[in-house]
């Protein structure tokens, strides 16, 4: 057994066990969930093991609460399979008076609720697991802190040691556990394979119905396209039609997408909405992500040479793969991403809003000092629209960059981080 890469998430969830009878873990297939789990539980049921499933679903049914007894925190993988499980966690929790007694986890969303009948407030809380970011799987030396960003603000120091070659890589390899640890050939066919699953049968479990396998392929192939934008499902079934053949209507692809929600194959992004001293409209649609950038390269059937010989796409995949690093690490310190634009054109790829109020600002550029100028700009721009008397003044303004060997701040007093130095 491969030895266990220690993940971010593992001090979320000791906290969680802490102050919750029951912790949900989601998050997408293969990101690692049941192994992190499985370094806090003291007994373990495997809903989907082939030996025992028709075992357990039958007593899922019949008597409930069989399944849950075992040694605390007793792990039920793929909780899912038997949603009538939810309300049997919560009737236990609510019986036994006591913090940490149970760990579900799942890679869907239940497609039939009809059974639960309890929200689970008071409960459950509920832990969102991505795949890995650079810091954990070990390409990031991590000697710049987000967390350091908003408590200090005004230093930076980091190197950097991924070259563009290897930032491709890294893109169409995406943060998979099991692709880590393996050579470039095999570990590039972790995100075919995966892609393959969605297409065949995974989204097929999102809500019991079957689809059209060449039709998911060309929606997943649309999104990849579209992706760091807010386009609307129609612009993307005009997308499909301009460049697929295929007419395919706007209600299709919102059944197709949401389909890809329940099974944490995309995560979209929600608008940020700050006070403004000026009178812009502030755009609201959520801007569209896949939940890692290795799936996008997938849907698009390309691979490093083809990202190294395409800058533009280069660069719309490398900004999937930063949304997702910030995102791991912003949740360890109870922030959350958000993406701004209003109705001036003004954008913002990232900010990170914590719970107390403070925030940051972050444009992501693949390198280049046009680029770099470019961010710094905009980010510069969106300070002075923000009314400074109704919140906060930002943290921190950063340029989150691919290329460039070390973290500096620029004489704006905008910061310049490489990824490959970004850690929580």
């Amino acid at each position: 057994m491969n030895k266990y890469k220690p993940r971010i998430v593992d001090a979320i969830l000791q906290d969680k066990l802490e102050a919750k009878g029951a912790v949900l873990i989601e998050g997408p297939k293969w990101c690692g969930k049941t192994t992190t789990a499985i370094q806090k539980a003291a007994s373990i049921l495997h809903m989907d093991n082939p030996t025992t499933k028709e075992q357990n679903l039958g007593l899922a049914k019949l008597n409930p609460l069989r399944l849950l007894k075992g040694k605390t925190p007793r792990l039920i993988d793929e909780w899912q399979l038997a949603p009538t499980l939810w309300d049997t966690v919560r009737y236990e929790v609510d019986q036994r008076g006591k913090m940490g007694q149970f760990i579900l986890t799942g890679s869907a969303v239940p497609p039939d609720t009809k059974e639960i009948t309890h929200s689970g407030t008071g409960r459950f809380t509920w832990l969102m697991m991505r795949p890995m970011s650079l810091f954990e799987s070990g390409e990031s030396t991590g000697e710049v802190s987000l967390n350091d960003l908003f408590r200090v603000g005004n230093v930076v120091d980091g190197e950097n040691k991924l070259d563009i070659e290897t930032l491709a890589f890294l893109v169409c390899r995406g943060g998979w556990p099991q692709a880590i640890d393996l050579g470039k050939k095999a570990a590039l066919e972790q995100a075919f394979d995966y892609y393959d699953a969605v297409v065949k049968s995974d989204i097929n479990r999102a809500d019991g119905v079957s689809k059209n396998p060449e039709r998911v392929k060309r929606i997943m192939r649309s999104f990849a396209r579209n992706q760091g934008s807010q386009v609307a499902n129609t612009v993307i079934a005009n997308d499909i039609l301009a460049n697929e053949t295929e007419k395919i209507n706007e209600d299709t692809v919102h059944s197709y997408l949401e389909a890809l929600k329940k099974i944490f194959v995309i995560e979209d992004m929600p608008a940020w909405n700050p006070n403004l001293r000026s009178k812009s409209a502030i755009r609201t649609t959520d801007t569209r992500y896949y939940i890692d950038p290795s799936i996008a390269a997938a849907s698009l059937g390309i691979g490093p040479d083809d990202l190294l010989n395409d800058l533009n796409t280069f660069g719309l995949l490398f900004e999937t793969l930063c949304i997702r690093d910030l995102r791991v690490y912003a949740d360890s310190i109870g922030g959350t991403v958000y993406h701004y634009r209003d109705s001036s054109g003004l954008e913002c790829d990232a900010v990170i809003h914590l719970r107390n109020g403070h925030y940051g600002l972050v444009e992501v550029k693949l390198g280049g000092d046009d680029l770099i100028k470019e961010g710094a700009k905009n980010l510069l721009k969106l300070k002075k629209t923000i009314d400074t008397t109704k919140m906060k003044e930002p943290s921190f303004l950063v340029i989150l960059t691919g290329v460039g060997q070390y973290a500096y701040c620029r004489e704006d007093g905008v910061f310049v981080v490489p990824i490959g130095a970004l850690r929580n």
